[in-house]
């Protein structure tokens, strides 16, 4: 939803003002600059990045419009469930957690939330499993450190091209101005009103190009950026709960040591959490 007030307000702003100091808002209306402005850079983004990142810049350009899904109530789930799992192993072992490994969707353990983000909860199972087959403990770290670095090149990638499609924008508008310059000296000849016409659609290439770039796809970037930051911290908040449950640590310290890895802004208060771990007990 803020994106959504931000590009009310910025193009409120850029209309109300061009407006108010006399200009015409139908001179704007340049069809064919668009069609050379945002051709040009959509080509670009296609021609170079796999079907992949494509597919997720979309998805994630698109999602920007929407709240993020980690927030407070994300987080005090995650801690729950690894409470419920740190629990799960003190009482029956390690080896009780293969039921839990072998079918997540039917385990009382996982929320529907977490079970919603498959990546999450494949990366979750996927360290349970090496923890129940006993590897040591800085092993598991050290494979839990180079996934969540793959992890985080990959899911930057869509950023990345969001931002180079963003930085390109302002050339695309430069060479639809030119184009436009092109056009008019070539019609010198005709009456200075229509010259003057020419002249107005090729400098809204350029100002189409900059407005795009750092009013609209610039800031979408941004915002992708860092949910990206966001969703790899919970891979962090996760990974600090497996490596207490592959060391033994207690419940209730599990879900303390992962409450400091949230956020301030996210993570929910002591007496927050305590409630919902007896609640959860109950």
């Amino acid at each position: 939803m803020l994106v959504i007030a931000g590009y009310l307000i910025l193009s409120i702003s850029i209309m109300g003002g061009f407006m108010g100091g006399g200009g015409h808002p139908g001179v704007l209306f340049q069809p064919f600059e668009f069609v050379i402005i945002i051709g040009a850079a959509v080509g670009a983004f296609v021609c170079g990045n796999s079907m992949p990142v494509i597919k997720a810049a979309v998805s994630q350009a698109t999602a920007t419009l929407k709240g993020t899904p980690y927030n407070k109530d994300y987080y005090l789930e995650l801690l729950l469930c690894f409470y419920a799992i740190t629990t799960k192993t003190r009482k029956e072992g390690l080896l009780s957690l293969e039921s839990i490994i072998d079918d997540p969707k039917s385990s009382p353990v996982f929320t529907p939330r977490i079970l919603g983000d498959h990546h999450l909860l494949e990366f979750i199972c996927d360290n349970l499993r090496l923890i129940v087959t006993g590897v040591e403990v800085y092993a598991l770290e050290e494979l839990m450190d180079q996934e969540l670095e793959t992890h985080h090149e990959e899911a930057h990638a869509p950023v990345k091209a969001i931002q180079n499609v963003a930085d390109g924008l302002p050339a695309f508008g430069i060479v639809a101005a030119v184009m436009g310059v092109v056009h008019t000296m070539e019609s010198v000849g005709i009456p200075p009103s229509e010259l003057g016409k020419l002249i107005a659609a090729a400098l809204v290439g350029t100002f189409l190009g900059i407005l795009l770039a750092y009013g609209f796809i610039g800031p979408v970037s941004a915002v992708m950026a860092e949910r990206t930051e966001a969703a790899g911290n919970v891979y962090k908040c996760a990974q600090k709960g497996l490596l207490c449950c592959a060391k033994g640590i207690s419940p209730a310290m599990t879900a303390e040591y992962m409450r400091t890895m949230i956020a301030s802004t996210m993570r929910p208060g002591f007496l927050e959490l305590e409630e919902q771990l007896r609640a959860n007990k109950g």
